[in-house]
């Protein structure tokens, strides 16, 4: 089972929720279209999450950004 979703949520919107139900975030990145992705901490809070917010879960394959590295020397 993937930790990872996308949702039609604000960044703040996941977090709170996140936090209501003391699921551990692992990465939240913005969506250029508009979304979030939630990478949480364990199976089993990406679960609770798919479970609570399934009415937020954006199907289907979606647009991300680069990740952009930064190197620390």
């Amino acid at each position: 089972m993937s930790r990872a979703m996308n949702l039609s949520l604000s960044e703040g919107e996941v977090i709170a929720r996140c936090h209501t139900e003391d699921v551990g975030v692992s990465a939240i990145e913005r969506l250029p279209a508009g979304g979030i992705r939630l990478v949480c901490m364990s199976s089993y809070g990406a679960e609770l999450m798919r479970r609570r917010l399934k009415a937020h879960i954006v199907e289907g394959d979606v647009v991300r950004t680069k990740l952009r590295q930064r190197h620390l020397w």
